[in-house]
C-alpha cells in the first residue's frame, strides 16, 4: 500500500512539473511571440495567442537575427535616456478581425460601453468621442480576409476590390440610383447619385450652366477650386470634379450608410469622416467657393439655423450653397412650407438665389458686410461676437449667428486670391494674419520643393507613377509640402495640428485642403486609407506633452494602406526610436539620410523612409479559402 502511495505522489509531482513548465514557456511564447526559424527562408510565421501572421511577398520579416536580438532592451519613450529598465516588444497582439474597420473615436460601440448620453437628435452619437487610455485597442488592425494591394488611380474611380471594402448594402439599397454595383470580385462605380442617377459629369456641368460659367466649365476658370460635399455618398460628385481641376472635401459620418467614406477613399477620392452636429467642423473661415447638399437629408431648420450658419462660416465671401432636394421643387405641403421657411432663413443671413433650376436651387453669399448692417435691429440670426474667433475649430461648438467680415475684408469685396493653379504659389492675403512676409512664404515653398525632390529619390527604387494616390502630411505648416507634388497624381490631406499655429486657412488659400487634429488622439479615417504618410517633427513635438509615442506608431500603422510608406523627419534620437519598432509594427526600413542631402539649413534632421509589409492573419486567409 504504501508503495502504491508513493508511485502516485511521484506521478502527481510530474505532471506538477510538466504543468509548471508549459505554464513558463506559454509566458514566454506570449511575451516574446513566435518567430519561427529564420532559416525556414520566409515560410516563417507571427503567431498572436490564436492568430499567425502569413508571409505575403518576398520582404516580409526583413528583420535579420541581430535586429531582432536588439528589440529586447530599448527605451518605450521617445527620450534619450539609456532605457536599461524599458523593453520594447518584438511583436504587437493584432486585434480580433471583427475590428478591421476600427475607428476608435468613432466607434459606437464604445459610446455604448461608456454609456455617453448623447442627444442622438443633434447627432452627437456620430461626432468624435474617443477612448480613455484604459480602453485603448493597443493592437493592430488585420485587413479584411483576401484583401489585396488597392486597385491604382485613375482605374480606381470607377472600381475596387469587393474583398477589401466587403459590404455590399449599399449597392443593393441605391441600386436605382446608381450608386455602386457588384461585378463578381469588384464593385464598380457608374458615376451616379440620389439626385443625379445619370452622372454626377452631367450634374456638374448642369450646375455650372446654372451660374453662367464659360463652357459649363464649373471651376469658372480657376476662380472656384475649393468644394465641401456635405452628405456625400460614395463621393462620386467630388471624384468627378477633379477633371475640372476642382477637389472637394467629402464629408459624411459614420451612420447608416457606414462605409461610404471608405468606398471614396478606397477610390482614391478626397474624403473625411464627419458631421454636421453640434462641434464646428475642422476647417476654418472662409475655406470653400462651393458648397453642395444633394438630398442629404439635413435638417437645416434646426436650433435657429446653426447648421446653415455654419456652412456660412465655412463659405468665402461670394462663395455658393448648391442645394439639390425636394424642398426646392416638391409642391406637397410639408415641402412648400420648408422651403418658405428656409428661404426666409437664408433671406436674414443675407443669402441671395444665384439660380434655381428643376430640383436645384443655388444661394450665393454676399461679398460685404453692407447687407448684414442694413438689417433691422434684432434680427435673427444675429452677428457673432466681436471676440468669436470665426478659425477655432477643434473641439468648439457651433454658433447660431453670422460671421461678419473684419475691415480690411470688407474693404477688399472679395477673398483676393488669385486663381488656381497661380493659386499655389501667391503668397495668400491672410499670412499677415500670422506675421508671415510674402518672403518667408516663398522661401518654405522652394525649401519643400527641394525636400520633396529629394524625397521621391530615395523612394525612386520602390514606387512607380501610379504607387501612391492618397497622401497625409501631419504637420504642414503652410501647405509647401503638398504644393511640391502638383505635378504628380495625388492628393494631399493636409494636417495642422492642434497644439501650433492655426494655419490651415493658409493652405485652403492655395487651392489645397486639410484639416484640424490633435496626435495624442486617432484620426477620422478608416483603418488602410493612406498610401504616404510624412511626419515632420511630428514626434518632437508629441515629446512636450504627455501622449504616448507608441500609441502613434500604432495609429499610423492603422491608417496606412499594405505596402504604404512613411516619411520620418525628425531628429537622431527620434528616429533612433522608431527604428527599435519596426520587428514589431511589421514594418521595413527603405533609406536613411541626413538633411544635409537636400541642402537642408536644418542638420539636425534625419529622413527616414519606411514601408509597411503586407500581412494576413491565418483566420483571414483560411476564411479565404
Amino acid at each position: 500500500m504504501s508503495r502504491g502511495r508513493s508511485d502516485g505522489s511521484q506521478k502527481k509531482r510530474l505532471v506538477a512539473s510538466i504543468c509548471g513548465v508549459a505554464i513558463f514557456l506559454g509566458f514566454l511564447y506570449v511575451y516574446h511571440g513566435s518567430i519561427f526559424d529564420s532559416q525556414n527562408g520566409g515560410s516563417s510565421a507571427l503567431e498572436y495567442g490564436s492568430k499567425s501572421l502569413k508571409r505575403l511577398g518576398a520582404s516580409y520579416l526583413g528583420a535579420d537575427d541581430d535586429a531582432d536580438s536588439k528589440q529586447d532592451e530599448s527605451s518605450s519613450s521617445i527620450g534619450q535616456g539609456d532605457g536599461e529598465d524599458d523593453i520594447v516588444p518584438k511583436s504587437f497582439p493584432v486585434c480580433d478581425d471583427r475590428h478591421s474597420e476600427l475607428i476608435p473615436c468613432l466607434d459606437r460601440h464604445l459610446i455604448y460601453q461608456m454609456r455617453l448620453k448623447l442627444d442622438l437628435s443633434l447627432m452627437e452619437h456620430y461626432e468624435r468621442h474617443c477612448p480613455p487610455a484604459e480602453r485603448r485597442y493597443n493592437c493592430l488592425i488585420p485587413p479584411p480576409a483576401g484583401y489585396k494591394v488597392p486597385i491604382k488611380w485613375p482605374q480606381s474611380r470607377d472600381e475596387v476590390w469587393k474583398a477589401n471594402i466587403p459590404h455590399t448594402h449599399l449597392a443593393h439599397e441605391k441600386s436605382d440610383q446608381n450608386w455602386m454595383i457588384v461585378k463578381g470580385e469588384k464593385i464598380v462605380f457608374p458615376g451616379g447619385g440620389t439626385h443625379f442617377h445619370y452622372g454626377a459629369d452631367k450634374y456638374i456641368a448642369s450646375i455650372a450652366k446654372m451660374l453662367n460659367f464659360s463652357n459649363n466649365n464649373l471651376n469658372n476658370e480657376g476662380r472656384l477650386r475649393t468644394v465641401l460635399d456635405v452628405g456625400c455618398g460614395v463621393a462620386s460628385f467630388g471624384a468627378y470634379l477633379l477633371s475640372s481641376d476642382i477637389i472637394a472635401m467629402s464629408l459624411a459620418p459614420n451612420d447608416v450608410h457606414q462605409n461610404q467614406i471608405q468606398f471614396a477613399l478606397e477610390r482614391g477620392i478626397p474624403a473625411y469622416l464627419g458631421v454636421l452636429g453640434t462641434k464646428r467642423l475642422p476647417y476654418p473661415s472662409r475655406s470653400f467657393e462651393l458648397a453642395h447638399c444633394s438630398r442629404c437629408r439635413i435638417d437645416w431648420l434646426q436650433r435657429d439655423g446653426i447648421l446653415l450658419l455654419e456652412l456660412d462660416r465655412l463659405l468665402r465671401p461670394g462663395g455658393y450653397f448648391a442645394y439639390s432636394s425636394p424642398e426646392a421643387y416638391a409642391q406637397d405641403e410639408e415641402d412648400r412650407r420648408i422651403w418658405r421657411e428656409m428661404s426666409a432663413l437664408v433671406g436674414r443671413m443675407c443669402w441671395r438665389i444665384a439660380a434655381k433650376r428643376d430640383q436645384t436651387v443655388i444661394w450665393q453669399k454676399p461679398l460685404t458686410n453692407e447687407c448684414y448692417m442694413e438689417r433691422e435691429p434684432g434680427t435673427r440670426p444675429p452677428l457673432c461676437q466681436s471676440d468669436d474667433d470665426p478659425d477655432a475649430v477643434w473641439g468648439v461648438n457651433m454658433e447660431a449667428c453670422i460671421t461678419p467680415y473684419s475691415d480690411h475684408d470688407n474693404r477688399a469685396k472679395g477673398s483676393g486670391l488669385a486663381p488656381w493653379p497661380a493659386r499655389l504659389t501667391t503668397p495668400p492675403p491672410r499670412l499677415a494674419d500670422f506675421g508671415y512676409t510674402n518672403e518667408m512664404f516663398e522661401k518654405d515653398t522652394e525649401l519643400w520643393q527641394g525636400r520633396v525632390e529629394n524625397y521621391w529619390n530615395l523612394l525612386s527604387p520602390k514606387i512607380s507613377s501610379k504607387t501612391l494616390r492618397n497622401v497625409m502630411d501631419m504637420k504642414a505648416n503652410m501647405g509647401s509640402f503638398a504644393a511640391a507634388l502638383r505635378g504628380k497624381d495625388v492628393w494631399v490631406m493636409n494636417v495642422v495640428p492642434r497644439d501650433g499655429p492655426s494655419t490651415l486657412k493658409l493652405i485652403y488659400d492655395r487651392g489645397l485642403i486639410g484639416t484640424t487634429h490633435d496626435w495624442c488622439e486617432a484620426f477620422s479615417t478608416y483603418p488602410r486609407t493612406y498610401d504616404l504618410l510624412h511626419a515632420w517633427t511630428v514626434f518632437s513635438d508629441l515629446e512636450k506633452r504627455e501622449c504616448s509615442p507608441e500609441d502613434l506608431l500604432i495609429e499610423m500603422d492603422r491608417m496606412l494602406r499594405p505596402t504604404g510608406f512613411i516619411i520620418i523627419r525628425d531628429k537622431h534620437h527620434v528616429i533612433d526610436f522608431v527604428k527599435k519598432y519596426l520587428t514589431a509594427l511589421h514594418w521595413e526600413a527603405v533609406a536613411t539620410a541626413d538633411s544635409s542631402s537636400d541642402s537642408d539649413q536644418d542638420g539636425n534632421e534625419v529622413i527616414f523612409v519606411i514601408q509597411k509589409k503586407l500581412w494576413l492573419t491565418t483566420e483571414s486567409l483560411r476564411n479565404t479559402e
